[in-house]
């Protein structure tokens, strides 16, 4: 399956930025364009269309989709995108890596499936501790087959949830919480912790500058941040617990 992201949105940074990915058979195309002006993302698209087929590959069109997403209140209709006289279809929400990512960046559908599938896989926990199984075995069972599925990139969406889809996550934990003694929170801190650690100490990451030390050596400096979402973002929630 093939992606193509647009996404419009006020920006302080330069007019066009597109990052490229590319999983197995899956490209998706991420373009972050300013004043309305789509020519370069379109350019990029095109660019992507002739190295495929120089390439001996065939983009499915049926299978590419477009999702915008922009927060700006009255947001204006862009032109439809055409790829080899195909029209890409516009959606509102697609998966990507197994996350739902929706126009309005909330978590709600993404959520629904990791409570639907938890709650499948809890029935099957509960099973196993009626058989007494040892603790260690319940705790490697919840690991491998259920924390597994509620931290599905949690490091992206935990923070931007809201209370409801919170507590309705926070229900399947305590479920377990009995006997894993882990809850929600816990399970967030440290993948934030081990993801961020993991880009501190690679200085090829492209993310490695976000993290600047203080003169001090010991705490990290902290992101200006002029709204709710991005202070909710990955980094500035990063370098909050960092310096906890």
């Amino acid at each position: 399956m093939n992606l193509i992201v647009l996404l419009e949105t006020p920006s302080p940074f330069h007019a066009y930025m597109r990052i490229n990915s590319q999983f197995a058979d899956d490209t998706t195309l991420i373009g972050l364009i300013n004043d309305g002006d789509a020519s370069a993302y379109r350019q990029e698209v095109k660019e992507l269309t002739v190295w495929c087929s120089h390439n001996n590959l065939e983009l499915n069109t049926l299978k590419t989709v477009e999702m915008t997403v922009d927060i700006r209140r009255n947001p204006p209709a862009l032109p439809p995108l055409t790829i080899m006289d195909s029209t890409v279809m516009s959606v509102e929400t697609f998966r990507f890596l197994g996350t739902t990512i929706t126009q309005n960046l909330k978590w709600d559908n993404h959520i629904d499936l990791i409570v639907k599938r938890a709650q499948q896989r809890l029935y099957f926990l509960r099973q196993l501790r009626k058989f007494n199984l040892p603790k260690e075995l319940l705790k490697q069972f919840y690991s491998a087959i259920i924390e597994s599925v509620l931290c599905t990139s949690i490091t992206v969406w935990f923070s931007s949830a809201t209370k409801t889809d919170l507590r309705r996550l926070q229900r399947i934990v305590r479920t377990a919480e009995r006997f894993i003694g882990t809850t929600l929170q816990d399970l967030y801190s440290s993948r934030v912790s081990k993801r961020a650690s993991k880009i501190i100490l690679d200085p090829s990451h492209p993310a490695h500058i976000l993290f600047k030390l203080l003169p001090s050596g010991r705490r990290y400096r902290a992101q200006t941040t002029k709204t709710a979402r991005h202070r909710k973002s990955f980094f500035p929630q990063a370098i909050y617990l960092m310096n906890s």
